[in-house]
C-alpha cells in the first residue's frame, strides 16, 4: 500500500510554492494577488485571461468584493490553482 500510494504521488506532478509565498498567505494578503504576481501577470492580462473586469479583479484583490465560485473557478483556472488556493 505505501509502494502504491508513493507511485501516485510522484506520478502527480505537483508544484512547490517558494516560502515567500507562503509567508505572504500566512501574514493574510489575498491570494489573488500573490499568485498573479508569482504568475508574473498584471492586473489586466490576469483579468482578460479570467473574463473579468480589471476593476472587478482590483476590488477582488483588495478584499472590496467577494468573487462568486463561478468566477473564483475562472480566476483558479486562469492562475493554474485549485480554487481551494484562492480561499
Amino acid at each position: 500500500a505505501d509502494i502504491r500510494a508513493f507511485d501516485e504521488a510522484v506520478a502527480t506532478p505537483q508544484e512547490f510554492i517558494p516560502a515567500a509565498i507562503v509567508e505572504r498567505m500566512l501574514k493574510g494578503e489575498r491570494p489573488v494577488r500573490i499568485y498573479r504576481e508569482y504568475r508574473g501577470l498584471t492586473q489586466e492580462a490576469l483579468a482578460k485571461k479570467a473574463g473579468i473586469s480589471k476593476p472587478f479583479l482590483s476590488q477582488i484583490e483588495n478584499g472590496a468584493r467577494a468573487p462568486s465560485l463561478a468566477t473564483a473557478r475562472k480566476l483558479a483556472k486562469a492562475l493554474s490553482v485549485d480554487v481551494d488556493d484562492l480561499v
